[in-house]
């Protein structure tokens, strides 16, 4: 999707990320001129082990009450420390600010300054998978459980022209995810869908809102990593034929809602 934006000469002002977006939305932010396959390259050499570390061990800890996540973080912390090249959330070349989710209050929240590594990780820190993140004494989890793809905040910043990169969900199953944490993420991200389907159906007739269409039809887990690179060709392939079409500005919510791929 960033790819094809940028051939068109899309370029963002401002970068409003959560989760998974705040990932690559903090690349993005401090590598504002590099190519977006320097992006794709990074995503193309993850494997799940290196996001979700097995250890039976902390698992069964977990399992057991003893411990607040399943995973250690970690990991994940040094993936995002090897491609943020700011200290700072304000330091970014291009400004970034990242939605999380205060695990006492509930209430998701817009960080805009302060520790970049710490705050990339706090938005992405799926509750029960990952611990919580600590930032000034405030605890806090992964930005989709309660703002997945921030429009508001974005509205808020006064941006007149919001441009949504929407992940989608494996909407062409056809059969349940076989493990307990597939099982999960693929209901949280039928979730998430579903809260943007709402928020875009809210915020449309009152700002310029782009919607970019979700892959479908989709079978991929998200924990599956094996198809990173298929997945980006289609996505570049299908955001290119769409924005070279003309769509009208109301109705995007359409592209989100159930629906049914019948067997061939």
């Amino acid at each position: 999707m960033l790819a094809a934006l940028r051939e068109r000469g899309i370029r963002p002002d401002v970068i409003v990320g959560t989760s998974v977006g705040a990932l690559n939305g903090a690349w993005l932010a401090g590598h504002p001129d590099a190519p977006i396959d320097d992006l794709a390259k990074v995503w193309n050499a993850l494997h799940r082990s290196d996001v979700f570390p097995p250890d039976a061990r902390r698992g069964l800890f977990a399992f057991a009450g003893r411990r607040r996540s399943f995973f250690d973080e970690r990991p994940l912390r040094e993936l995002i420390e090897r491609h943020v090249t700011f200290p700072r959330l304000e330091d970014a070349a291009t400004p970034l600010h990242v939605v999380a989710v205060e695990v006492l209050t509930g209430r998701d929240v817009l960080l805009s300054s302060g520790p970049a590594v710490d705050s990339v990780l706090a938005s992405a820190a799926l509750p029960a998978l990952f611990d919580p993140v600590d930032i000034d004494g405030v605890p806090y989890m992964d930005g989709g459980v309660g703002n997945n793809t921030p429009i508001s905040h974005a509205v808020a910043l006064g941006v007149d022209l919001i441009w949504v990169l929407c992940a989608g969900h494996a909407c062409a199953l056809t059969e349940p995810p076989s493990s307990a944490l597939a099982m999960a993420l693929h209901a949280l991200s039928l979730l998430l869908h579903k809260q943007l389907a709402v928020d875009v159906e809210r915020y449309e007739s009152s700002i310029e809102l782009r919607v970019l269409p979700p892959l479908c039809p989709l079978t991929v887990s998200p924990v599956d990593f094996s198809h990173s690179a298929e997945l980006i060709d289609r996505a570049y392939n299908a955001s290119t034929r769409w924005l070279d079409e003309d769509h009208p500005a109301r109705g995007q919510a359409r592209f989100m809602e159930a629906h049914d791929h019948p067997a061939s």
